[in-house]
């Protein structure tokens, strides 16, 4: 193999013999990376849900190229991995498949580049399989299996779905500038901007004022903009969507409507991927997962974005099933690279 751009992350492979086969899953976001290491037991005759023994688990900065930038994104991927293969004393030769599943990934030349440096790295044996982190998110809560649709709502939003037999769809997942609004940043940004409307005039009194400047430790919505521009880091502002739910619960009507508009705006995004596959069938009874995944959806209060999304969606598809997952992404990674593998060999009629 070919020594990478960071080789020397690579210099304990000198000191370990080697060990059982392996396999990487990797969950790249906009806010944190996750790699963790499982060991491979026969894909032949074992099921990844019967047995996943997990030998490391390793956390990064964020690896969205579209966020940090191709550099910095490829050297936090190539981190985690090195660390990973490290903490289960393992070395690349020992890899039997590699799943990344990251932010960013929205077109067949995204993966194909990203599949090229991923080659550099690995051996020519290792299997690679290069995703959008939402379909890493969807296995993480179907087990491996792709049928189905996954909402993401984080830093981020994003809706994927996957039929039976293999077509794909989604809906969102642009970034903010594109219109993410359903997304932490999307209700964050929504909650400054109505900050600085209520001070200039323009927009009603309301709690969020008091609330998000006391959060940030500032004294007036003016200096909020020097704080927004200072660092506009996606995941810097969608650390504030806690306030705007308590500004909520709390009884603010602008509050209020902004979450009410990032449940209608998730909600549109589920609904587009389930019209486009016929997910939910002809008569829109049929019943299919809808994974559940990201901090915005999994905040345990009395408003309760998840409830109110799954409330629209079903009215008009009251056949989905939520899911909320039992092991996280990075997992569900390695668990598709799993059943990838599995089915690899079933087609070499191994």
């Amino acid at each position: 193999m070919k020594r990478c751009r960071n080789g020397e992350l690579w210099d304990f492979e000198h000191e370990i013999l080697g060990g059982d086969d392996i396999i990487l899953g990797i969950d790249g976001g906009t806010t944190s990376t996750v790699c963790v290491c499982i060991a491979l037991s026969d894909p032949r005759v074992v099921s990844p849900s019967i047995s996943c023994p997990m030998l490391a688990r390793v956390v990064g900065g964020c690896s969205n190229h579209n966020s940090v930038g191709e550099t910095a994104a490829r050297e936090t991927l190539e981190q985690v991995m090195a660390e990973a293969l490290s903490k289960s004393g393992s070395i690349r030769s020992s890899v039997r498949a590699v799943c990344l599943a990251v932010s960013g990934v929205n077109h067949p030349t995204d993966q194909q580049r990203i599949s090229d440096w991923l080659r550099d790295i690995f051996p020519c044996h290792v299997n690679l399989y290069v995703q959008n982190d939402a379909v890493a998110a969807l296995a993480s809560g179907t087990m491996g299996k792709l049928h189905g649709c996954v909402l993401i709502a984080g830093t981020g939003t994003i809706a994927y779905g996957f039929t039976e037999d293999g077509r794909e769809a989604r809906a969102a997942g642009a970034g903010p500038i594109l219109g993410d609004w359903g997304s932490g940043y999307g209700i964050a940004a929504q909650a400054l901007t109505a900050i600085i409307r209520a001070h200039d005039g323009r927009g009603p009194h309301t709690k969020l004022t008091y609330s998000i400047l006391k959060t940030l430790d500032l004294s007036s919505p003016d200096e909020l903009i020097g704080w927004t521009y200072a660092d506009p880091s996606w995941a810097r502002i969608a650390a504030l969507v806690p306030v705007v739910v308590a500004c909520a619960e709390a009884g603010d009507e602008v509050a209020n409507n902004i979450l009410l508009d990032s449940v209608e705006e998730l909600a549109l995004s589920v609904k587009a991927v389930i019209q486009r596959l016929g997910l939910a069938g002809e008569d829109g009874q049929e019943a299919f997962p809808l994974v559940m995944v990201g901090g915005v959806l999994e905040a345990k209060r009395r408003w309760d974005i998840a409830k109110k999304v799954i409330n629209s969606i079903s009215k008009e598809y009251p056949g989905i099933l939520p899911v909320w997952p039992k092991v996280e992404p990075a997992l569900g990674a390695a668990l598709l690279a799993w059943n990838f593998l599995s089915k690899d060999y079933q087609q070499e009629g191994i």
